[in-house]
């Protein structure tokens, strides 16, 4: 185990603080979101991003290291073990409104940064021991067509009107929840149909991965209300769904605005300046380096431990967190993200 390694193990952090928020009442069940949307934000305001990269014996290091990927192995029965408490925990009839909500809230957070953003570092790995975690992470946010369209929709079209998950200029944050979650869905069902016709299968047949995802999440649905009730599987849904919808948030922050010049072929290939990035630490470390966004465009088979900082991407002016809570509020959205557009070469 290199001790380079060992900085990964942070984003447990959020789940010992699930642990007392699925455990304890009062101000207890707060502590998980108070981490993620106020301490993290604030901490970001006053500690400089570090920009630099690893030099290339540092990355053939780092990509032996299985200690990387054992982090995120563990996030599937972590998440898990999360699902199962905070099902059993919003049984307690004692508690306030206020209380369930921060339950299901907490139980959202987690659907939406482990649920799915490890279930996308894990769908784009090769072994399909890996592929397969990343769809049980999805499934927690009864999302799992994402593994479709994100890596044969997102990845070919990013950046360009044809991709469902590429904000434009002007577009908030609510518009777009409408058209990525629509879109992207019906994306997925093109894609998975056109699989089918590449295999010379029907559409509708077992082997049709999106008709196999919708089974899967029927039956965890259908499970939690056989075990629990119609009541809790309500709130498995609204969790699953702030999942999804942090997601979402993600994808309008990581390339609002930003458009990849069409030639007479298609499009110019994804480029660094094509994704917004941030390379503030705390984020970085807290989801894995997804904030180093625009070098997963450039190269999506690297491993998240070796995605570098490129001066040439259009910068946040914080870390995702911070403009996670900036995009809810459009005016001030637009007033600073629109400014740092008229600077890129690469907006709309």
């Amino acid at each position: 185990m290199r001790i380079r390694a060992l900085k990964f193990a942070a984003p447990m952090s959020i789940y010992v603080l699930s642990y007392f928020a699925f455990t304890q009442t009062g101000w207890a069940i707060a502590w998980p979101l108070l981490y993620v949307w106020a301490f993290i934000p604030f901490i970001e305001l006053l500690v400089s991003p570090k920009s630099e990269n690893l030099d290339a014996a540092e990355e053939q290091v780092a990509k032996e290291d299985r200690t990387y990927d054992i982090w995120l192995y563990l996030m599937v029965p972590l998440q898990y073990g999360a699902l199962a408490m905070f099902l059993f925990s919003v049984r307690d009839s004692s508690l306030s409104s206020m209380e369930l909500i921060g339950r299901i809230l907490v139980m959202g957070l987690l659907c939406g940064t482990f649920g799915i953003n490890v279930g996308h570092e894990l769908g784009h790995r090769k072994h399909l021991y890996e592929r397969n975690m990343a769809k049980a992470l999805l499934l927690t946010s009864l999302y799992m067509h994402f593994y479709i369209e994100h890596n044969k929709g997102h990845h070919k079209n990013v950046s360009t009107k044809e991709d469902p998950s590429s904000a434009r200029r002007g577009e908030s944050v609510y518009q777009f929840y409408f058209r990525s979650v629509i879109l992207g869905y019906l994306s997925s069902w093109k894609i998975a149909a056109e699989d089918q016709r590449k295999k010379g299968l029907p559409v509708f047949h077992y082997t049709n991965q999106m008709l196999q995802f919708q089974l899967m999440q029927l039956m965890l649905i259908g499970i939690i209300y056989f075990v629990f009730g119609a009541t809790i599987m309500l709130y498995f849904i609204a969790a699953a769904t702030i999942g999804f919808l942090l997601l979402e948030t993600v994808n309008y922050i990581e390339h609002y605005g930003l458009q990849r010049k069409k030639t007479e072929t298609g499009y110019e290939r994804a480029m660094p300046e094509h994704s917004w990035n941030s390379s503030h630490i705390l984020g970085r470390l807290m989801l894995f380096e997804l904030s180093r966004h625009s070098d997963h465009h450039y190269m999506a088979s690297k491993k998240y431990q070796v995605l570098k900082h490129y001066e040439e991407a259009p910068q946040m002016p914080t870390g995702y967190p911070g403009m996670m809570l900036l995009s809810l509020i459009p005016p001030i959205w637009f007033g600073i993200m629109n400014k740092k557009l008229d600077a890129s070469s690469t907006h709309v």
